[in-house]
């Protein structure tokens, strides 16, 4: 009778394992006015630099500055230390796409970013950074963590 039981238990929970790992994907909401900076074609650099580390990025994306002027949480929203362990996700996810080129869209995928966690880039490092990797989950439809890429 308990062996029954423990069986009937033990199906359920793998059901339940199943069922879970099945769901579907959750689709973005992206409101008109942030699809209409998806699509522009306007260039304008977003430099990441941080003097003191002598850590520097530049992102040529367009759409981004206007979208992280306009859409994005304002500086402050996050805590660094918040931000910071997003960027060793998400760092360490796109640095394994990079390396996969017949796996994951190099033209998405082009070049490696040396972050290093240990290292304190600053507020804004972190800020713009983290950002960039919301804008480009958004815009290409990807998913560089195991958390939605929201705003």
């Amino acid at each position: 009778m308990k062996k029954k039981k423990i069986t009937h238990v033990l199906m359920a929970m793998i059901l339940l394992l199943i069922t879970s790992c099945s769901t579907q994907k959750q689709p973005l909401d992206i409101s008109n006015e942030e699809q209409a900076l998806f699509d522009s074609k306007e260039e304008q650099p977003v430099e990441i630099k941080d003097e003191k580390t002598e850590y520097e990025i530049i992102i040529i994306e367009p759409g981004f500055n206007t979208w992280l002027l306009s859409i994005a949480k304002p500086e402050g929203y996050y805590s660094q230390s918040f931000l910071e362990n997003r960027n060793a996700i998400l760092v360490m996810n796109w640095n394994q796409r990079v390396l996969q080129p017949n796996v994951y869209n190099p033209n998405l995928y082009e070049m490696q970013i040396n972050y290093d966690p240990n290292i304190d880039y600053g507020y804004e490092v972190n800020y713009k950074l983290y950002n960039y990797f919301i804008y480009f989950q958004r815009k290409y439809n990807q998913r560089l963590g195991p958390f939605l890429p929201r705003i």
